[in-house]
Formats: structure tokens, C-alpha cells, sequence
């Protein structure tokens, strides 16, 4: 599968991008350019410098440091977010597609109340309630992706437990919990999987919209979504201290997006290609003909066709 997404030029892109972000993230532990909140009035606006590689801000804080030190918290966030929503996508998933009858219904409906709350407000009043920061980010990002992720997952997990070999493993006398593990989550992982990249992706948006409204990163922590807050009102003169942050920005959710896809095409068996030509394997579709070669001994001799000497 690996080597599936590396041949994928999207994938290639995709793990470039996020190993990147992640190598960044990880070098921030040990080693900053400098300090990315130190201010100084005399160091405002420089240029780009072997002291300041990209330059300082309108408070003289070092844009590369704050670029660095911001991969922190995308790195925090998508993680935590990716582990809220995939585990409450799952748990609601699971007995809403399968469970009995009284439980489905209401859990379908409750799956599609939460889907039409927006998801920054939802952050929005656990901050007012809970004050901001990451962990109200992560918990509601987490829950606002995680039933859209359940809804998906639902309707794949009901059809895909009306399939022949599903019902066949009942008749056999596998118990739910071996039909879950061994039949029906291999079969909607490729789903799941590109609705968890993609819930990565939006969480880092939601992230940064609410940084820049104040209720993401707490002051102090430099994120990217607050440094676009912090340096809107001077895009029209140092345009590039809003360009880079957006860059990034833009670029590490266009890689979750890309990666989705790519994995998607590795692990979903209909999206491969098979055969000498390449043809998609499509189920359902009926086979590509066959050229078949009659031996010797039973190849008529020239002039008899259907069975009569030709005239």
C-alpha cells in the first residue's frame, strides 16, 4: 500500500508536505532560529537576513521562529482531532448501521441533528463555557467531523452487510463482533480512511479560524492561524507576513486532501487496475473478451467452413 501512495504523484506530494510539517514540528522541540515571542520596536519590519531568515513582524518577532513554533499546535490539533473523530465516528457508526432497530432509528436522527451544527460554533460556546485553548478545539472540531464522519461510515457499513459473502459468514455462524472485525471494517476502511484525512484537513482550517477570532491558541503560543490575526491589518504593505502563514496553511490541507485520495486508490480493490491493458476492475462488469487459439489437431483445414467444403 505504501508504495502504492509513493508511486502517486498526489501521494508523493501529500507525504512530502506532511513530513515537512511533522520534521518541523519536531525540530521546534529543540531548536528555534530564536525566540518566537520576543518583541522589539528597533527590529520592525526587517528584511529577510541570515539573522532573521524571513524577515520580523510589526513587533520584531522572527517570522521563521513563529513559522516553526506554529507547526506545533497544527501537528497537536490534527492529531487529537483526527483521534476524537475517528473514535466517535466509529462508535456511532457501528450501532447505528447495525444495531437493533431501536437503536438505529434514533441514532440516525441524532447523527443527522449534530451534522447540521456548525462545528466553529459549537467551539465557539465550549470556549465561552470552558475558556479557549487546544483542548476545546480538539473536543469540538473532534465531535463536529466525527459524526460527519459517522454518517459516511453508516451507509457504507449498511451496504456493505447486505453483500452475499456478509450474509454467508452469518450462516456460517460467525458472531457479529468476527463479521465486524474480519469483513465489515476491511471493506469501508478505504472510506473511512478518506473522510479521517479529510476531517485532518478541515480541523486545521477550524483551528486557524478560530485563532483568528481568539478562541483557538491561548496568547503566548504562536500558531499559524493567529499569526494571519495579528498581521491582516499590514497585508497591503508586507504582504508576505500574511502570505506565509496562509501558505502553509493552504498547502498542508491540500496535502490531508491529496493523501485521502491516494490511499483511497491503494486500499479500495475497485479503484485498482488489473489486467495487461489496465482496465479498472469494476464488480459487476463482465470480463473483457478472450482471444482463444485452437490447437493444430482441431483447426479445420483450409476451405471448410461450417462444416461443408467451400464453394
Amino acid at each position: 500500500m505504501i508504495r502504492s501512495v509513493v508511486r502517486s504523484p498526489r501521494g508523493l506530494f501529500s507525504l512530502i508536505v506532511l513530513g515537512a510539517v511533522l520534521a518541523l514540528c519536531l525540530l521546534s522541540l529543540v531548536w528555534l532560529p530564536g525566540d518566537p515571542n520576543q518583541a522589539s520596536a528597533f527590529r520592525a519590519w526587517q528584511p529577510p537576513s541570515p539573522e532573521h531568515w524571513l524577515g520580523t513582524d510589526g513587533s520584531g518577532r522572527d517570522l521563521a521562529s513563529r513559522l516553526i513554533a506554529g507547526s506545533r499546535v497544527t501537528v497537536i490539533v490534527v492529531l487529537g482531532a483526527a483521534v476524537v473523530s475517528g473514535g466517535i465516528g466509529l462508535l456511532l457508526a457501528v450501532p447505528a448501521a447495525l444495531g437493533a432497530r431501536w437503536a438505529r432509528e434514533p441514532l440516525a436522527i441524532l447523527i443527522d441533528v449534530l451534522i447540521a451544527f456548525p462545528t466553529l460554533l459549537l467551539a465557539i460556546m465550549l470556549a465561552a463555557v470552558f475558556g479557549s485553548g487546544l483542548p476545546v478545539v480538539i473536543a469540538a472540531v473532534g465531535v463536529g467531523y466525527g459524526v460527519a464522519i459517522a454518517r459516511v461510515v453508516r451507509a457504507e457499513l449498511r451496504q456493505v452487510a447486505a453483500e452475499d459473502f456478509v450474509l454467508a459468514a452469518r450462516a456460517a455462524g460467525l458472531s457479529r463482533w468476527a463479521i465486524l472485525r474480519t469483513h465489515l471494517l476491511p471493506n469501508v476502511s478505504p472510506v473511512f480512511t478518506v473522510q479521517l484525512s479529510l476531517s485532518m484537513g478541515l480541523a486545521l482550517l477550524a483551528e486557524a479560524g478560530l485563532s483568528y477570532l481568539g478562541f483557538g491558541a491561548p496568547p503566548g503560543v504562536p500558531s499559524w492561524g493567529r499569526m494571519l490575526a495579528e498581521t491582516q491589518s499590514y497585508v497591503s504593505m508586507h504582504p508576505e507576513v500574511v502570505i506565509l502563514p496562509g501558505l502553509a496553511i493552504t498547502l498542508t490541507v491540500l496535502a490531508f486532501t491529496l493523501l485521502g485520495d491516494a490511499l483511497r486508490e491503494a486500499m479500495d480493490p475497485r479503484l485498482r487496475t488489473g489486467g495487461p491493458a489496465g482496465r479498472p476492475v469494476v464488480p459487476g462488469a463482465a470480463p473483457p473478451p478472450v482471444a482463444l487459439s485452437l490447437p493444430a489437431a482441431l483447426t479445420p483445414p483450409a476451405g471448410v467452413v461450417d462444416g461443408g467444403p467451400k464453394r
